[in-house]
């Protein structure tokens, strides 16, 4: 393969017009420019420019010898000066074309040109032997043959120019071909093949290594353009404070090393080239044990101690192993990634960080309480997880704003790092929660004395821009790995005694126990029972006796939901409502039961009314009225025969949307009862407004009656409020004898408890219901 000096290699890569490969050079032939394939073949003709010019002088001084005596003299030198001469002057134009005619500013020089040269020296060494070839004795004509045959092989010096070779071989295969035609009497048959054939062997070999020669250089180009391209984008790399670059022998010894790198070092280079790569560093180990390895690594990390101070970098590098697979080495790429891990802190940071607060946000109290659990399993010292949710804070927002209530917030959040002060880890979970991660919580009271210790705290009032905010905490403590072995069972156990504790009065630590779980569980049973309670036709209606307190007769009833499980058979009220307004169920339910009491009023004489109880949600569904309506106009039922009954808790959420419903329920006829009137959020505030028919006196007040003064005064000033609003009143609870007289004396309109009837099932009501009517129809 043909290789061009090195100092024309250089002029060959260091140019790639436009960006092109010199893979499309051959396409340029048109324009005007150059291009390094033909840089390298113009400098490659140079170089064997002298080879075939000897080769032309040569065979011409041969052709004379072999002519001699049998041409004039003259003509012998004449021609052979002016073979030589061409040459000559061909061979200069050459060289200086291979000067002038390359690189950036060199103009391209057509192949007409270069194949013209060829052809008119071919023409002028051809000239003399094939005119005198008819007059000269067969031997000569042999010797002059097989002169031309050789000559045509001189077409290797022009390899690099495939148009050349052609014009050269063609042009004496032409000559040869012609002296044989004229010699063919006179040639022996044997010779002439022989020359034949030497002819044909240098046509297809020297056609084959001139295609050859022409792939290589355009290799060559290619991959010098390349190569320059990967340098000045290299160079660029470094200029632009990218990065910079290293390389070492195969000891580490360091052999280049950037400017940049120089400076971050605050070292010149002398003191650096020859040295341990790995020293020079700071004698970092891994950077050692990866080059030991002689394999490419990539994003090596390291703190460097520089004059400017500690600073961190990234390199990357590959082994350097030669076409014999022997290694010499690594070369790689560096860079300054100081400032790019400060931002990374900064986002992690961000990340970790509740932001109003300060404290470590959930995300991050989980891996906290990961780390506390991993080291509990190592170490058998426990640790425990606090859940804290906020009494009352809820009310703080929506009375004195959103910017008060975060103040009372961070206010929490600066007594909870005070009170837990080294003892464990503070973060807010979101909302009004909050969580302590325990790493020591070996000594079970020391939690609770903690625990103990944030609810006093937090209590005590805030003050925020001159208003004073009370608040509370309740607290839920699980003990890891005891009570749970991963983050998210912890969190589950913590979780479930904060729910107790809320359950227990709020304001109190509770800890995760096997019953708590055990509750629990029962309590999940229970509502995947009650989602399917009411398709399998699990409830039924009771109906209590509501009594004229003046005549003692039947008016009506109140209808009391109740359920009968297959398993736990009749579960309590109390127990099952709560659950279902808990996962969303109230309001299928009580639409069924508005649905079978209409059912049952329809069934019952027109005098008998049924009085049903409404849950908070209830009355805080916009479609409640609508529901009431459609089961009084399906079974047929005057509206003021259906009572609903309301506690005093409706009041304490949105009034504006309770008032409205009531009211649009109240225009249906249908009567409005204050259920457990006296008991929780009493105010006359919203007695005023027109909506109820009756207040229900609670049955506490009316057992204690006979034995508690202040329990008549109270009855009394109830019935008196009623009076004055035009209301009636029912006392509930009613067991005795001396109560209902004590009940009736007072004002009391109509009665209610056990003295008159227990909770009846439908069919025993419908029998009560139709004795009264026999009784009337005989009277």
């Amino acid at each position: 393969m043909y290789e061009a000096p090195d100092r024309y290699k250089r002029m060959i890569s260091a140019r790639l017009p436009d960006g092109e490969s010199a893979a499309f050079s051959a396409s340029m032939a048109a324009d005007g420019e150059s291009s390094p394939l033909r840089d390298a073949q113009l400098i490659a003709r140079a170089e064997l420019a002298p080879f075939f010019s000897a080769a032309n002088v040569v065979a011409s001084a041969m052709m004379v010898a072999a002519l001699l005596g049998h041409a004039p003299i003259a003509w012998l030198v004449g021609w052979a000066g002016a073979v030589t001469a061409a040459n000559f002057v061909a061979m200069q134009i050459a060289r200086t074309h291979a000067i002038t005619h390359v690189g950036r500013t060199g103009r391209r020089v057509p192949d007409s040109m270069l194949v013209g040269d060829i052809a008119l020296r071919a023409l002028l060494w051809l000239s003399l032997p094939v005119y005198l070839f008819q007059w000269l004795p067969v031997g000569q004509q042999v010797i002059a043959a097989s002169i031309i045959a050789g000559l045509g092989i001189a077409a290797l010096g022009l390899v690099v120019v495939l148009p050349c070779v052609v014009a050269w071989m063609a042009s004496f295969t032409a000559g040869l071909c012609i002296a044989l035609l004229i010699g063919r009497n006179s040639v022996p048959f044997e010779h002439m093949l022989s020359i034949l054939f030497t002819i044909g062997v240098a046509i297809f070999g020297v056609l084959a290594v001139a295609r050859w020669a022409f792939n290589q250089m355009k290799t060559n180009a290619d991959v010098g353009s390349q190569s320059e391209s990967a340098s000045l984008l290299l160079q660029e790399y470094e200029q632009r404070g990218v990065g910079w670059l290293w390389q070492v022998d195969p000891e580490n010894r360091v052999t280049y090393i950037s400017s940049r790198m120089t400076a971050l070092l605050g070292r010149p280079a002398n003191q650096l080239l020859g040295h341990s790569l790995p020293s020079l560093l700071g004698g970092h180990a891994e950077l050692g044990r990866k080059l030991l390895e002689k394999q490419a690594f990539n994003a090596l990390e390291m703190e460097l101690e520089t004059t400017h101070g500690p600073r961190w970098i990234s390199i990357a590098g590959d082994p350097i192993v030669d076409t014999a697979g022997r290694f010499e080495g690594f070369r790689g790429v560096g860079s300054d990634v100081t400032e790019i891990r400060q931002t990374q802190e900064r986002l992690t940071h961000l990340a970790n960080v509740d932001v109003l607060s300060g404290l470590p946000n959930r995300g991050r109290v989980r891996q906290l309480l990961g780390d506390a659990l991993r080291g509990a399993t190592v170490s058998n010292v426990p640790c425990a997880i606090l859940f804290l949710d906020l009494d009352g804070f809820k009310p703080v927002n929506d009375t004195f704003g959103h910017p008060k209530g975060d103040a009372v917030l961070r206010g929490v959040a600066k007594r909870l790092v005070d009170q837990v002060a080294n003892d464990g880890h503070v973060g807010r979970m979101g909302g009004d929660e909050f969580a302590v991660v325990v790493t020591d919580a070996q000594s079970r009271t020391s939690v609770e004395h903690l625990a103990q210790k944030i609810i006093e705290a937090i209590k005590q009032p805030y003050l925020i821009e001159g208003t004073e905010i009370r608040i509370g905490v309740s607290i839920g403590c699980a003990f890891g790995p005891i009570d749970g072995a991963t983050v998210d069972d912890l969190i589950l156990k913590a979780d479930l005694a904060l729910y107790q504790a809320k359950d227990a009065g709020r304001g109190v630590a509770r800890y995760f126990s096997s019953e708590l779980q055990s509750e629990q569980e029962d309590r999940v049973r229970m509502e995947t029972d009650l989602r399917g309670a009411l398709a399998a036709k699990q409830f039924h209606l009771v109906f209590q006796p509501l009594i004229n307190a003046r005549t003692q007769k039947l008016i009506g009833f109140e209808a009391l939901l109740r359920w009968n499980h297959p398993k736990r058979g009749l579960v309590p009220p109390n127990v099952f409502i709560p659950a279902a307004e808990e996962i969303g169920l109230m309001g299928a339910i009580g639409q069924w039961v508005i649905e079978e009491a209409c059912k049952a009023a329809a069934s019952w004489p027109e005098n008998i009314s049924v009085a049903l109880n409404v849950s908070p949600k209830q009355i805080l569904m916009p479609a409640l009225p609508n529901i009431v309506s459609e089961a009084l106009a399906r079974h047929r039922v005057q509206g003021n025969r259906i009572e609903l009954e309301v506690t005093e808790g409706v009041f304490l959420g949105d009034n504006g949307l309770t008032l409205d419903v009531l009211k649009r329920l109240r225009s249906l006829g249908v009567g409005i009862a204050l259920d457990d009137f006296g008991t929780g959020y009493s105010s006359i505030g919203y007695l005023n407004k027109a909506i109820f028919h009756k207040l229900k006196i609670d049955g506490s007040f009316v057992r204690e009656a006979g034995t508690r003064p202040e329990n008549v005064a109270i009855i009394q000033s109830i019935v008196q409020l009623a009076k004055s609003f035009r209301m009636s009143v029912t006392a509930e609870g009613v067991e005795t004898p001396e109560d209902f007289e004590r009940m009736r004396d007072l004002g009391c309109d109509t009665i209610q408890g056990y003295l008159f009837g227990r909770p009846l099932a439908y069919e025993r009501a419908n029998q009560m219901v139709l004795g009264l009517s026999n009784m009337r129809a005989a009277g």
